[in-house]
C-alpha cells in the first residue's frame, strides 16, 4: 500500500509540476539551481569512499550517483511551506528559491533513472545502457502518444462539464501501467508514474485529478510510506562511534556545499552576502523527495543499513534546522520606500491616485466598484487600482502557487478559490473596460488570517499605494441586521488599521451596492460627512471632497460644533499612555488644521449647490446621536473619521456600549444593527507615520491604536497641498 500511494503522489507532483516555468526561469534561477547542486554531489562522491558498503558487486558509480542526487536535492513541496511560513514567498528571493527547486528536482529525476539503471543492470555496461535507451523511447512515446491522447480526451469533454468516470478510471489505471513498464525496463516504477503526471496537459484536467486523489493519497497512503521508512531505519546498525562524527561531517558539508555554490551566484549577481547564504540554507531544505531517494536506493541494495539509517538521519536534521536558522540570520526589515503621498490628503489633485482593495469574497465587489467610481478618475487624477483577493491558506503547498490572472478567459475554473478569483477578476476588468482613466490589477495573498496584514502592508509600501479599502467583517442580513461572517476578517482588519504605512477605509455595506447602475455608467449618490476633528476627520473630508467633483456626487458636510454647555470628558490621565500628552498639547494645532481646511472647502465651493455644509451645535453624546439619527434618508454614504486619539465632549459617553471600537465611537454607531437607515458607512484613518525624513506626526504601532504619537518637539508641520 505504501509503494501503491507512493506510485500515485510521484504521479499527483508530475501533474502539479508546469513545465512553462521552467522556460520563463532566468539566469539567475538556473545558475542557482545547478551551483546548489554540483558542490553538494562532489561532497557526496567523496563521502562515498570514506563509508563502508555491504551491497555485493555494486559499482562505486551507482553509490556516488545515490549519495550525490540524495545530498544534493532540494524539496520543492517543502521549500513552499518554509518560504510561506517565513513570508518569503512573494519576494525576489522566494521566486528565486523556488524557481530553483523546480530545476534541482527535474535534474536529481534525471540522475535517479540513471542511478536505478546502473544499479538494476550492474552485471554489463551493455545491459545499463539499454535501460537508458529504453526508459529515452519510453518518455518519447509518452511525449508524441500518450499527451495528444490526453488533449483528445480533453477536447471530447464540453467546456465546463465534468470528465467522465471512464476516462479518470482510464488515466489512474494508465499510472499502474506506466509504473509496471518501467519497472520492467530496469527503471523504478515511481519514475513511469511521474514521467505520466508530466505528460498529462495543465488544466481542468489534472485539477480534477489533484481533487479527487490528494486528499487520500496524500493523507492515507503517503503516511504508510514515511512509517515504512520508519521501520526501515535501523540505527542500531551503527555500530561505530567514529560513524557518527562521519555524520556530522557530512551534515554540515553538504549544508556548507550548498551555501558556497549558492552564495557565488549571488556575489556574481551582486546580490546581498545575507541573501546569498539564506538562498543557500533555503536549498537545502530535504524532505519527501530525499526519502524516495534513499529508499530507492535501500530497495535496489545500494545502501546498506548503515548508510540507509545516516541518510535518514541527515535528511531529518537539516530539515529541522533550516527554518529557525533562516529565521534567526534573515530578518528582512522592512524597507522603507521614501514616498511622501500615503493619504489622500497630501496627494496632489492632479496626480494619479493609488490605491489598494481587499477584497474576501464577491459578495464584496459590487459595493467597492462603485465607491470607486464615485472617486472620481479622471484624465487629470486617474486611479490605479490593486485589486488583492484574501485567501486563508489551507495546508497545501499547490494552493499558494496558482496564477489566476495568467489564463485564458472562457476556461473553467480549477477550484473554487479560483472561481471566486475569477469573478472578482472579471468584474474589476469589466469595470477597467467601461470606465475611462482607470487601471486595475489583479493580485491574490494565500496566507494564513494571522499573518495576512503583513501581506496587505507589505504590498501597500510596495507599490506605494495612498489608500488602502478592507471590508467590514459584517454583513446586512436581510431584515437589515448586520450579521458577522468570519471573526478572523476583523482581526485582519485590526491589525491592518494597526500597521499600515497609508491611510485605511473600512467599508461597510449597507445598500451602496444596489445605488448605482455601472452598466449606463450612472452615478448618483448622496454622500454626508460628519466633521468633528482631527486627522482621521480630516482625511474622510479629503477623500469626499474629491468624490464631490463628480457629475453625479451630492455631498453634505456636516460639522459638529461645541455648544456652551459642552464639557470635556472627565478621563483620568494615564501617563503612560502618549495619546493623552497628545490631547493636552496638540489641541490648538489640530483646531487650527480643522479650520483650515475647512475653510478652503468653503472658498472654493462657494457657487457649487451640490456641496451643502451645515454646523450643528451639540453638547453631548446624546445630542450628537440625535442629531444623526434626525438626518434625511437620502443620504448613501456616510463618511467618517475613526477618530483615534482624539478625546471629545460630543462623542463622550458612545464608546461605552461599543461593538466594534476599531471603527471609533460614530463609525460603531453608524454600522450598528440599531441603527434605523440602510447607509453604507466608510470609515476612514489617516496616516501620520513619521519616516525617515521626518514627515507625519507619528508612527504606526502594533497597540491597535494605529497611532503612537511622537514627542511635541519631534512633530514637523505638515505641507498640505494647494488643494487639501
Amino acid at each position: 500500500m505504501a509503494n501503491v500511494g507512493l506510485l500515485y503522489f510521484l504521479f499527483l507532483v508530475g501533474v502539479e509540476m508546469d513545465l512553462t516555468v521552467l522556460r520563463r526561469t532566468g539566469r539567475k534561477a538556473l545558475s542557482v539551481a545547478l551551483a546548489g547542486m554540483v558542490l553538494p554531489f562532489l561532497i557526496g562522491a567523496g563521502f562515498s569512499f570514506i563509508l563502508e558498503r555491504k551491497g555485493e558487486g555494486m559499482t562505486q558509480g551507482t553509490f556516488i550517483l545515490f549519495l550525490g542526487v540524495a545530498l544534493s536535492v532540494t524539496a520543492f513541496p517543502v521549500l513552499a511551506r518554509v518560504l510561506a511560513e517565513l513570508k518569503l514567498i512573494n519576494t525576489e528571493l522566494g521566486r528565486i528559491a523556488l524557481s530553483s527547486a523546480l530545476i534541482n528536482d527535474m535534474c536529481a529525476w534525471i540522475l535517479l533513472a540513471l542511478a536505478i539503471a546502473l544499479a538494476e543492470n550492474r552485471s554489463t555496461s551493455l545491459a545499463s545502457l539499454w535501460v537508458v535507451l529504453s526508459s529515452a523511447a519510453f518518455v518519447v512515446f509518452y511525449i508524441f502518444v500518450v499527451r495528444p491522447a490526453i488533449s483528445w480526451i480533453i477536447r471530447r469533454t464540453p467546456e465546463g462539464e465534468p470528465f467522465s468516470d471512464f476516462y479518470i478510471c482510464l488515466i489512474l489505471t494508465g499510472v499502474m501501467i506506466s509504473g509496471f513498464i518501467t519497472d520492467a525496463i530496469g527503471t523504478h516504477s515511481v519514475f513511469g508514474a511521474f514521467v505520466f503526471g508530466l505528460v498529462i496537459p495543465n488544466g481542468p484536467l489534472g485539477v480534477t485529478l489533484i481533487e479527487k486523489l490528494e486528499d487520500f493519497v496524500s493523507g492515507l497512503l503517503l503516511p504508510l510510506f514515511f512509517a515504512i521508512s520508519g521501520l526501515k531505519t535501523n540505527i542500531s546498525a551503527v555500530k561505530h562511534p567514529s560513524v557518527w562524527g562521519y555524520l556530522l561531517l557530512i551534515t554540515s558539508l553538504a549544508c556548507a556545499g550548498k551555501i558556497a555554490g549558492t552564495l557565488i551566484v549571488a556575489i556574481f549577481y551582486q546580490m546581498p552576502i545575507r541573501e546569498g547564504i539564506t538562498l543557500g540554507l533555503l536549498m537545502n531544505t530535504k524532505g519527501l523527495i530525499e526519502m524516495i531517494v534513499l529508499n530507492v536506493g535501500k530497495d535496489q541494495e545500494v545502501l546498506d543499513d548503515q548508510s540507509f539509517a545516516l541518510m535518514v538521519v541527515v535528511a531529518v536534521i537539516m530539515t529541522g534546522i533550516i527554518t529557525p536558522i533562516v529565521t534567526t540570520i534573515y530578518r528582512p526589515a522592512r524597507r522603507f520606500i521614501p514616498y511622501k503621498r500615503r493619504t489622500i490628503q497630501r496627494s496632489k489633485p492632479d496626480a494619479e491616485l493609488r490605491v489598494l482593495v481587499c477584497i474576501h469574497s464577491p459578495r464584496n465587489v459590487p459595493s467597492i466598484i462603485n465607491l470607486l467610481e464615485a472617486s472620481h478618475p479622471s484624465k487629470k487624477s486617474p486611479i490605479c487600482i490593486y485589486v488583492l483577493h484574501l485567501v486563508e491558506l489551507t495546508g497545501r503547498a499547490s494552493a499558494m502557487l496558482i496564477v489566476h490572472n495568467t489564463r485564458k478567459s472562457g476556461r473553467p475554473a480549477l477550484n473554487r478559490t479560483q472561481a471566486q478569483s475569477d469573478h472578482i477578476i472579471n468584474a474589476f476588468e469589466n469595470y477597467e473596460q467601461h470606465a475611462g482613466c482607470v487601471s486595475v490589477n489583479p493580485l491574490t495573498v494565500i496566507s494564513p488570517y494571522s499573518t495576512m496584514h503583513e501581506d496587505i502592508c507589505h504590498l501597500a509600501e510596495d507599490k506605494r499605494v495612498a489608500f488602502i479599502i478592507v471590508p467590514f467583517h459584517k454583513q446586512q442580513t436581510v431584515d437589515g441586521a448586520m450579521e458577522a461572517t468570519n471573526p478572523a476578517f476583523r482581526t485582519v482588519n485590526q491589525n491592518v488599521l494597526a500597521n499600515a504605512p497609508c491611510s485605511v477605509g473600512v467599508l461597510v455595506d449597507r445598500g451602496l451596492n444596489s445605488s448605482t447602475r455601472l452598466a449606463a455608467n450612472q452615478v448618483s449618490h448622496h454622500v454626508a460627512v460628519l466633521f468633528f476633528g482631527g486627522p482621521d476627520d480630516r482625511e474622510a473630508l479629503s477623500y469626499a471632497w474629491r468624490m464631490s467633483e463628480h457629475p453625479g456626487i451630492s455631498l453634505t458636510v456636516m460639522r459638529f460644533v461645541p455648544g456652551d454647555e459642552a464639557t470635556e470628558p472627565a478621563v483620568q490621565p494615564d501617563l503612560n499612555d502618549p495619546r493623552m500628552l497628545t490631547v493636552e498639547t496638540d489641541n490648538e494645532r489640530e483646531k487650527q488644521l480643522d479650520e483650515e481646511l475647512l475653510s478652503e472647502l468653503r472658498i472654493s465651493n462657494v457657487n457649487d449647490e451640490t456641496i451643502v455644509y451645515i454646523e450643528k451645535v451639540v453638547n453631548n453624546g446624546e445630542e450628537t446621536v440625535a442629531v444623526i439619527r434626525s438626518m434625511d434618508n437620502v443620504h448613501d454614504l456616510f463618511i467618517v473619521g475613526r477618530g483615534q486619539g482624539m478625546i471629545s465632549p460630543l462623542t463622550a459617553g458612545l464608546t461605552d456600549w461599543s461593538e466594534c471600537p476599531e471603527l471609533g465611537a460614530i463609525g460603531d454607531l453608524l454600522a450598528s444593527s440599531d441603527f434605523a437607515a440602510t447607509v453604507s458607512v466608510l470609515v476612514v484613518q489617516q496616516y501620520i507615520g513619521m519616516g525617515p525624513q521626518g514627515e507625519g506626526l507619528g508612527t504606526p504601532d502594533s497597540t491597535g491604536t494605529g497611532h503612537q504619537i511622537q514627542p511635541y518637539s519631534n512633530i514637523q508641520p505638515m505641507s498640505r497641498q494647494q488643494r487639501f
